[in-house]
């Protein structure tokens, strides 16, 4: 009997016994609760003000400069990387990344109808949105997807070059907040560049392309 159900699970996509592939259905809710996840942590940035890591934090600088939706820009912003995405790295990882992104652009613009902070200290907007963002993508990469951007590329130089996805992050979101004392206060700044950090050193300790590799 219960080798019959599993065989029914396995039949239905549920989960893959090989534990380096995934099935659609594990590829469909990873994306949704990683999206989920990583919208979570950007909205508390957002909230407080701050920038962040990657094309996100280009997305911020935008924003905060011209009143436009973040999850338009952000969306928008991470379309140019999408020809390296797919030139590099394949169909299935850019359309993979492509509805993350999407996901994430949504839920970001849909959450202030369901969640209003009324106080947040910045100490821990900046921990905890940085915190959330970086499992959020930890989720993505493990699922062959990211949040485009830096990240895809981030993922290419990691795979080819054997540079940890993280120091690559790291070493653009210098530039980004570089741009940002034109725009934000030094202070925002400060507490945007803690939540960068917290982010990428999450990556760089806890991915790499040579202890989870899974694909579909």
């Amino acid at each position: 009997m219960a080798d019959q159900q599993s065989a029914q699970k396995r039949r239905l996509g549920f989960y893959s016994l090989d534990p380096a592939r995934h099935t659609k259905m594990e590829d469909a809710q990873g994306l949704f609760i990683s999206a989920m996840v990583a919208a979570l942590g950007l909205y508390f940035l957002s909230q407080a003000g701050f920038l962040t890591s990657g094309t996100a934090g280009v997305a911020f600088l935008l924003h905060y400069a011209f009143d436009i939706p973040f999850g338009v820009l952000f969306f928008v912003v991470n379309l140019p990387f999408y020809y390296l995405s797919f030139k590099r790295l394949g169909l299935g990882f850019s359309f993979k990344t492509f509805i993350a992104i999407l996901m994430v652009s949504f839920i970001t613009e849909l959450e202030r109808k369901f969640i209003v902070i009324q106080h947040l200290d910045p100490f821990w907007a900046a921990l905890l949105g940085g915190i959330l963002i970086g499992f959020g993508l930890l989720g993505l990469y493990r699922h062959r997807a990211s949040l485009g951007g830096i990240g895809i590329l981030a993922i290419y130089i990691q795979d080819r070059f054997k540079i940890p996805a993280g120091l690559v992050q790291l070493g653009f979101d210098l530039c980004v907040m570089a741009a940002a004392f034109f725009v934000v206060s030094p202070m925002t700044v400060l507490w945007s560049l803690l939540s960068a950090v917290v982010l990428n050193l999450l990556l760089t300790i806890n991915h790499r392309s040579d202890r989870y590799i899974a694909v579909r």
